[in-house]
């Protein structure tokens, strides 16, 4: 069971969060300061140290020389953000920025002792690229499903002409645009292209356009000078510097607002940046990846986003599919968040049924990966049996969710398996009528999870169609499926 040292001053926080990584399989000791965790415990024999960036006495910093090549991550707010940045400067392996939620705190802590574990055992321990801790990911990157070097799970043949172009584009310093809806795991592809380019040893810093206030974004971004505004009590360093030499990733960059994009297009045109309320520019080598699942070519139209900016971002664009065009990669990807789940709560024994796979395979998937993996942990909390159902996933899938020759496979191929005295002819019958027949047929000695599964439908869609059409529920059978 890995140990884990929490460093911060904040009782309340510090508790909680205490609950959080003991609810999920670590062994956790507690400190209010850099003091007294030097006072009780011996630092260098933890596997990670999870410190907030300031506390009484001496900062959170202070640790990752203490802990002699312990892995330290460090919590801060955005206030603070450009700090965070310097304290991976100085060995920090990664920052998490205050408010995170608890998803978004397991995730780090487990990939960073997995990147621990996974280190080579004879090679010194040094400080871990940077990585700004965010979304969920489309897949674990240590999953033997992953695609290798790349690390994103799934092989259908859009995925695999993804792989081509991160391969093609990674080793180049183009700007690039990745295009896809919410939640379908665009930063993961950025990470990709970082991973693999010159620049790989370099810091990638991500940001969350969305989530930084319009009033604060460009001095985030583009650091500002002592008394450049109110509050400005002294000079500091952007973000873009903060990713010099290294990789800028900005997620959701259509939030940007037109006056950031300005000062954007100017760090790609020329490569150099103004700090608010400067008059000096300095030069900066960054690579910039973008991405949005917002249509930027129309917000340019509209007036909402520099067509000039557009452009230069959309050098090599990359579309990432949603997660409903990716064919049986739902039900592989759903496998390895499964087995994730299974080594947290050290639950082996833990399966999907067949109505519950296929209802993952044909669910729409609005959120995309990232609905889809709360819906697995959803179901592996609230399992009671090693057999996790559909009904778990809390997902509906309405038959008009499948193709419809799909729907009729599973009757042709149910009725001609099924022992049954009827030989009417078929090949005349709809959908509708391929339905009511076969239920009609085979309801007294099926139950309605049989006749869910031989129709390819969830039970609840079973019902609302029985409803629809008409066709009552055998009192004998309602009872003997209960």
């Amino acid at each position: 069971m890995p140990h884990i040292l929490i460093v911060e001053d904040e009782t309340i926080i510090r508790s909680a969060l205490r609950r959080l990584l003991e609810r999920n399989q670590y062994q956790v000791s507690e400190a209010g300061s850099v003091q007294e965790a030097q006072e009780r415990f011996s630092i260098a024999t933890f596997d990670l140290i999870v410190s907030d960036l300031r506390l009484p006495g001496a900062p959170g910093t202070e640790l990752i020389k203490l802990g002699q090549g312990t892995p330290v991550l460090i919590m801060t707010s955005y206030a603070s953000l450009r700090s965070a940045v310097d304290s991976m400067k100085m060995g920090a392996v990664d920052y998490i920025a205050k408010p995170f939620d608890h998803d978004e705190m397991l995730q780090a802590v487990a990939r960073i002792l997995r990147d621990r574990q996974n280190a080579p055992a004879a090679a010194p321990t040094p400080a871990a690229e940077p990585r700004s801790s965010g979304k969920a990911a489309t897949a674990d990157k240590a999953s033997p499903a992953a695609n290798g070097e790349i690390g994103i799970i799934g092989s259908c043949p859009p995925m695999q002409d993804m792989y081509s172009k991160i391969r093609k584009v990674a080793p180049t310093d183009s700007n690039v645009l990745i295009q896809g809806e919410s939640g379908t795991g665009k930063e993961l592809v950025a990470r990709a292209l970082h991973n693999l380019s010159r620049r790989a040893k370099a810091p990638m810093i991500s940001v969350n356009c969305a989530a930084i206030p319009e009033t604060l974004i460009e001095s985030e971004l583009f650091g500002h000078e002592k008394g450049a505004f109110t509050g400005a009590s002294a000079g500091r360093a952007g973000l873009v510097e903060a990713a010099d030499g290294g990789t800028l990733f900005l997620d959701e960059i259509g939030e940007l607002p037109l006056e950031a994009q300005a000062r954007l297009l100017r760090v790609l045109q020329e490569g150099e940046i103004r700090r608010v309320g400067s008059v000096q520019s300095q030069k900066v080598d960054v690579r910039l990846i973008a991405a949005t699942h917002r249509d930027l070519k129309n917000l340019a139209k509209a007036g909402q986003f520099r067509e000039d900016l557009y452009y230069r971002l959309h050098v090599i664009a990359l579309k990432l599919p949603a997660l409903r065009e990716r064919g049986s990669d739902v039900n592989e990807i759903a496998a390895a968040f499964l087995a994730r789940q299974r080594a947290r709560i050290g639950r082996d024994d833990l399966h999907f049924s067949a109505e519950a796979e296929q209802a993952i395979r044909h669910y729409s998937w609005p959120g995309n990966v990232r609905e889809l993996e709360n819906a697995v942990e959803r179901a592996v909390i609230l399992s009671e049996s090693a057999e996790i159902s559909a009904d778990l996933l809390g997902i509906d899938i309405e038959l008009s969710d499948l193709e419809e020759d799909e729907i009729l496979d599973h009757a042709l191929a149910a009725s001609a398996s099924a022992n049954s005295a009827s030989h009417e002819p078929t090949e005349d019958l709809s959908l509708e009528d391929y339905f009511q027949h076969f239920v009609l047929e085979h309801q007294d000695h099926m139950t309605e999870t049989e006749l869910a599964r031989k129709l390819g439908v969830s039970r609840k869609c079973l019902w609302e169609r029985r409803q629809r059409l008409g066709i009552p529920r055998r009192k004998s059978n309602a009872t003997s499926d209960n």
